[in-house]
């Protein structure tokens, strides 16, 4: 083989090992960067993070922000803060499923109205959340098997999501202001009960019960300056009789006077 062509054989080599080189390295930087037991992966066509059964009690920085499906479910992570998702403007599936979420802030989902089509908060330890949270979002919510408290606030979410088919039937009333409503489904006991209704009647009640609490103060005081007054003009009124005629007169005037 001529010295050209070795040379030339040699530098496509060695290019070819230095890309390969690059390739693996850039790809051992990455799978650093995940958190212990994610991944990416490619599933139907669509970019996917899988974080499942990985321990984790947050959720997870430096995902990347073309992924389309992303995975955090049987995790330990507690609550979802503001703007956890806002760097993933093409996620259309997130399950957080089988977690111990109590707690998800306003703006947790800020940024996934336009694309999200599938949220899964399933099996969790949601009783509580204002509607707030999910405002604006458009994708099918998964809120079964958790603690809720059926209340106003439940009813005004409930009617704020649009929940998957078939998930209503889970979202049971693990507490309610009236016990017979304890374990049954919160859309059988909204069939018969208004929570909202009923808490602006207790409101409204708590409100004129309270104004009148004032009005009674306010008359209260009043009869009491007024009897005081009486009372005073009534003892300066004597002590003036028993003064000299001339200087009672005088008096008397001087307290009329005042006294109109």
């Amino acid at each position: 083989m001529p010295a050209a062509e070795r040379v030339l054989l040699r530098s496509v080599t060695m290019w070819l090992l230095l890309q390969s080189l690059l390739l693996l390295a850039s790809c051992l930087r990455s799978a650093a960067a995940f958190p212990k037991g994610c991944y990416p992966s490619e599933e139907e066509g669509l970019k996917t993070f899988r974080c499942s059964n990985a321990r984790l009690t947050e959720v997870p920085r430096d995902i990347p922000n073309d992924t389309n499906k992303l995975y955090l479910d049987s995790n330990r992570i507690p609550f979802l803060p503001r703007d956890a998702f806002r760097d993933l403007p093409l996620l259309l599936e997130l399950d957080l499923s089988h977690n111990a979420i109590a707690s998800v802030e306003s703006g947790a989902f800020r940024g996934l109205a336009e694309h999200l089509h599938s949220l899964d908060l399933s099996s969790n330890r949601l009783v509580s959340v204002s509607k707030d949270a999910f405002s604006n979002l458009k994708a099918k919510v998964n809120l079964s098997n958790n603690p809720w408290l059926c209340d106003c606030r439940l009813q005004e979410l409930i009617r704020t999501v649009d929940l998957v088919a078939g998930s209503s039937g889970g979202i049971v009333c693990d507490s309610s202001a009236q016990e017979e409503h304890v374990g049954k489904a919160f859309l059988q006991v909204i069939a018969d009960t208004d929570f909202c209704n009923v808490y602006k009647k207790t409101t409204d009640i708590a409100m004129l019960v309270t104004m009148f609490g004032w009005f009674a103060m306010v008359i209260s005081y009043l009869v009491y300056y007024v009897r005081q007054n009486q009372e005073d003009a009534r003892r300066h009124l004597e002590y003036l009789k028993s003064l000299p005629s001339k200087q009672r007169r005088s008096e008397e005037s001087s307290t009329i006077s005042t006294v109109v």
